[in-house]
């Protein structure tokens, strides 16, 4: 009798932490990743009507595009915003920055242990590709730096199409970490 009750013990336990490690991995950031890919912005189309409106800032939240480095393997989904829920879905775009397919400094942001995890390895000449559905644009990476929370110069606007990211350092660091890794990428010019 004792042994058929901890067999049915045994058995309710397994089948709570399956349904846990199965609830967990159906809702991890890169679960929802594909989701947002269909949902990118095409910016090169052609307006339907000569006096249609020409379209401003996404969203706050909705996908404007994917962000690679190849040499790192790279990719995810770029949220327009900055906040939390968009940090957790992907690498956010600040909104008061100019789109990378706009002239200026387009600034990106996310967290070091997810979505810019290998962004450590990265070297100056990596190329950072940005893409859409139906554009492609890709950036060299000119440097990297360290920087105090609270500098904000790399926000900085710039005349060259540039593209700056941004997330906690040092990588390794438990806890609200005390200083920021920067990345600067330029676009060639044509």
């Amino acid at each position: 009798m004792i042994f058929l009750r901890l067999i049915g013990l045994v058995l309710v336990v397994v089948g709570l932490a399956a349904a846990l490690a199965t609830g967990i991995l159906l809702w991890t950031p890169e679960s929802l990743q594909p989701d947002y890919r269909t949902e990118l912005p095409r910016i090169n189309s052609k307006p339907a009507a000569p006096h249609a409106p020409v379209t401003g800032m996404p969203a706050a939240g909705n996908p404007i595009g994917v962000l690679e480095i190849p040499r790192l393997g790279l990719s995810s989904v770029v949220i327009e915003g900055d906040e939390t829920a968009a940090l957790l879905l992907g690498v956010g775009h600040l909104s008061d920055t100019p789109l990378p397919w706009r002239a200026g400094n387009s600034v990106f942001a996310a967290h070091r242990d997810t979505f810019f995890r290998e962004l450590g390895r990265i070297r100056p000449k990596d190329i950072i590709r940005f893409k859409t559905a139906d554009t492609e644009l890709d950036y060299r990476v000119r440097d990297t730096k360290i920087v105090g929370p609270r500098d904000v110069q790399v926000l900085a606007p710039t005349k060259r199409s540039t593209l700056t990211l941004i997330t906690c350092y040092p990588f390794t660091y438990i806890g609200p970490a005390p200083k920021r890794f920067i990345v600067r990428a330029e676009r060639p010019a044509a």
